[in-house]
């Protein structure tokens, strides 16, 4: 049995690399996707459709019948977290577009790319402060949380005020089950210190995959994602509070409020409703 469980997909976090050989498993499938009018628009509905431990698979088929929607595609398709290992602070981090510049990724912990790269794109001094203390905040409440995992965070200047990209993953492969959890929420904030508020927009993805192959644990194959967009002016707190530490609690509790009132509530409705 396989379901895919999805709502409106919002563009968040790619991960450009993709897997070597797809073996052409859904070649037909998005050969017929391609025939309809808006190559673009029939990759995210297909996307919506397919197992998401499959879609660098996926991927390879789609841009190898339509290479020159390459770069659109790479950039409106959510694809699993990927992990690499910081020697420098000795912790792994997640890979996404917003840590890239080129081939290299940024890491949150040491704020230095692999492989190297000189003129790589940083955050500001007083930026990176405020990057270094929601790495620790959400570091905390992944452990708490997901009793394991990797989170990440990055942040980047905006005129406004900031953006950034909170990235949380969890995998097991256990006796009986396998699967994966990753959550993607992507912040625009905008200050407003004058009025002592900010506008926050934030859109969760979270990407899910679970399959049993034990037959005394059932066989199932159960997979998709779903997206939530929320917008809200919250206040920077009360006098002598530091302004990152508003932030931190305003981007929690919009984070929480994504994952627990509508993200899980509904994957719990549409997983239990077919299994």
């Amino acid at each position: 049995m396989h379901q895919n469980l999805h709502l409106s997909l919002k563009t968040t976090c790619s991960t450009p690399a993709l897997g070597m050989g797809s073996g052409g498993a859904y070649s037909e499938v998005c050969a017929t996707a391609m025939d309809m009018a808006n190559p673009l628009t029939s990759v995210m509905d297909l996307m919506r459709r397919l197992p998401p431990q499959k879609i660098n698979h996926t991927l390879v088929d789609v841009i190898s019948l339509k290479p020159e929607h390459c770069e659109d595609i790479l950039s409106s398709v959510d694809q699993p977290l990927k992990i690499a290992r910081d020697v420098h602070a000795d912790r792994d981090y997640l890979l996404c577009d917003y840590n890239r510049d080129g081939d290299s990724y940024r890491s949150p912990w040491s704020n230095t790319y692999d492989p190297p790269l000189e003129d790589g794109a940083m955050p500001s001094e007083s930026l990176r402060k405020r990057e270094i203390e929601i790495n620790t905040a959400f570091d905390q409440y992944r452990e708490m949380y997901y009793e394991g995992g990797i989170s990440s965070v990055y942040l980047w200047d905006m005129d406004h005020g900031f953006a950034g990209v909170i990235l949380i993953k969890k995998a097991g492969n256990a006796k009986l089950a396998s699967g994966c959890w990753d959550s993607i929420h992507v912040i625009d904030v905008v200050e407003r210190p004058s009025a002592k508020i900010s506008l926050y927009k934030l859109t969760s993805t979270v990407m899910l995959w679970l399959q049993t192959q034990r037959e005394s644990a059932g066989y199932f194959n159960l997979g998709g994602s779903l997206s939530r967009f929320s917008e809200r002016e919250l206040p920077l707190g009360d006098s002598g509070v530091p302004i990152t530490t508003s932030h931190i609690v305003n981007i929690g509790r919009m984070v929480e409020d994504n994952l627990n009132e509508v993200l899980l509530i509904r994957i719990s409705a549409l997983t239990f409703g077919v299994i």
